[in-house]
């Protein structure tokens, strides 16, 4: 059955963008950005390794794949532990084999002010969300080093281009994942394996969810992107699964904003009487 949806993924897949057969980890699969991803990589026949400390909602995405035909294995592994993701190295590779792609998503957000931030909150969100991506870039980059070539993407945010506040480190935690990816793409390149970002705007997941059920609160939002749309996780799975792809082979240290334009809203956001109408606050 897996080597049948390879075949379909294949004859129906435009240019370069097959990853039939190739292993792929995702972390924070279990959920929200990471899961649409997942699914999406999937689809296109790639052999998907679910990496999340939440192992029974991994296992629960892996078994809607493997039920529609594709290859999918679930593993426990918590990131900001270097043993815990060398074990989960090891078991991807004896479950699937050796890594062609990396998506670092796995993360998190331990609010409070800078002037009041626990030190401990703010050492565990640097923990998963930056050296996190370095020890998972570490332990499945070396399968793609050895064979020459590999694509590691990092989901970033815009909150590593605008300081997010009262987010604790979350924003110099995302910033320091754009110059990770930077490093990784200048010292590994040579090597043969890209590192790219994709930097997610406001996007809808189980842990936004609540927020919407506010009357009036998704269409101030909305207000506030080119698009007038709120993200879903679905919005973050084409990009990355282009610069996982053959299709970004000479793409290498880049940022891809998926924000629905919401970067280039800033002069909007300025009262300008008689050009615009200010989205109410």
């Amino acid at each position: 059955m897996g080597q049948e949806l390879e075949n379909r993924a294949a004859a129906s897949t435009p240019y370069g963008l097959n990853l039939g057969g190739k292993v792929c980890v995702v972390t924070g699969a279990g959920s929200g950005i990471g899961e649409g991803i997942a699914r999406a990589f999937a689809d296109v026949g790639a052999h998907v390794a679910l990496v999340d400390r939440n192992l029974a909602g991994a296992e629960a995405v892996a078994a809607e794949l493997r039920k529609a035909g594709a290859m999918a294995q679930a593993i426990g592994c918590d990131v900001s532990d270097e043993a815990s993701v060398a074990a989960a190295a090891a078991e991807v590779r004896a479950a699937l084999g050796p890594a062609s792609v990396l998506v670092n998503n796995a993360g998190l957000l331990r609010a409070g002010p800078l002037e009041t931030v626990s030190i401990e909150d703010w050492n565990q969100a640097i923990a998963v969300n930056l050296t996190g991506y370095l020890l998972c870039a570490r332990a499945f980059g070396r399968d793609m080093l050895a064979a020459g070539k590999g694509s590691i993407v990092h989901v970033a945010s815009i909150a590593a281009l605008n300081p997010q506040t009262n987010s604790g480190s979350y924003s110099p935690s995302k910033a320091g994942v754009l110059l990770l990816s930077r490093q990784l793409a200048a010292e590994w390149g040579p090597r043969g394996v890209r590192s790219n970002c994709v930097l997610p705007g406001m996007i809808r997941t189980a842990l936004s969810a609540k927020f919407y059920e506010e009357p009036g609160f998704e269409a101030r939002r909305a207000a506030a992107t080119a698009s007038r749309r709120i993200g879903e996780p679905e919005d973050l799975a084409g990009p990355a699964l282009f610069l996982a792809s053959d299709l970004a082979a000479y793409v290498n240290g880049a940022e891809v904003l998926v924000d629905g334009g919401l970067d280039c809203m800033l002069m909007d956001m300025v009262p300008r009487p008689g050009f615009n109408a200010t989205p109410a606050a």
